[in-house]
This record gives C-alpha cells, structure tokens and sequence, in this order.
C-alpha cells in the first residue's frame, strides 16, 4: 500500500483561512492546470476529513473528481448522505492499516487527519501545491507532533500561479 497527500497549501503554511474558509485557492487556478487527473487515476481509496468534505460537497459535478475512487470521510457526526462518499469514525491510522495492501491511498486535507498520519510516518508521497498568497492567519497544513521527518524532492513544477513538490519519505 501507498499513502499519498496531494493538495495546497499557502505560502506561510495554512490550507485554510481562519474562517476554514479556501476561497484564496480558487481565486488562483483550477484543477486543470495542475497533475489532478493524471494523479488521481492512480488512486484507489480517498481518505479526506470532515471539514474538507463541508468545503467541495457544494461542487458541481461532484463524481467527477470523486468518481472512480472508494471514498471515506473521517466524522463524529452521520449528517452526510451521498452516494458518493461513506462516513468512517475511529482512529484513522487503524483504519488504513485496515485497508487492502495493494491500494493506493489518498489523504485528502485537513491537519486533524493528517497529523495522526504523519505521526505514525504513513505518507509515502506528497504532491504539494504551494500557492503565492500570505494569509497570516489560519488552519495550517502540518500540526503532526512526533519529531523530523525527511523526504527526498523528486521533482518540482508550475502549474499558472502554484509551485509544486514532488515529494518522497525517506525511511531512516
């Protein structure tokens, strides 16, 4: 199994302005001018939090970003109904290791469910967007609290106005 975190995050760190709000990242670009669709057609299993989902259930067509993947959305609340996405409680480092070994996993948003996962060293790869905006406040991306953690920089890429790392975990 693979785990993987794809997504944006600002320049000083923050996924989310401190409303939980991700306006900023839509003023900047759409999905078509990055690695979307080639990364997600890696996926097997999308793995995303709460407040994430309350950010694109609104979207428009929806099934196509979501569609062809196994999709989960970690909540202490069962208000979610759609077809699309099955709600999960619980540990979620128990819950992936759980999951069938030759899938590929992706971590969707949200620091709360991050960083149980990166304490526990699962991410595998990252593909990290970093937009040029300066929030000053807000929900920040990395809040794990079990020391370093090195990864290798495979590649790097523009995408209109984001940067974005390829990263690999280095096992140490």
């Amino acid at each position: 199994m693979a785990i993987f975190f794809y997504g944006c995050m600002t320049l000083d760190g923050y996924l989310a302005d401190k409303n939980n709000e991700i306006g900023w990242l839509h003023d900047l670009g759409t999905v078509e001018e990055t690695t979307y669709s080639e990364f997600y057609n890696q996926m097997d299993i999308l793995i995303m939090g709460r407040k994430t989902f309350d950010e694109i259930k609104e979207m428009a067509h929806l099934e196509n970003f979501y569609g062809a993947t196994k999709n989960y959305v970690f909540t202490h609340q069962k208000d979610i109904e759609t077809e699309l996405f099955e709600t999960v409680t619980g540990d979620v480092v128990e819950f992936i290791s759980s999951l069938p070994p030759e899938k590929n996993v992706w971590i969707v948003g949200g620091n709360s469910l991050m960083a149980p996962i990166l304490d526990n060293h699962l991410i595998d790869k990252m593909y990290l967007q970093v937009a040029p905006v300066l929030l000053g406040e807000g929900v920040s991306l990395f809040t794990q609290k079990k020391g370093k953690q090195v990864f290798r920089l495979l590649e790097t890429h523009q995408y209109g106005q984001f940067a974005e790392m390829v990263l690999e975990k280095i096992e140490e």
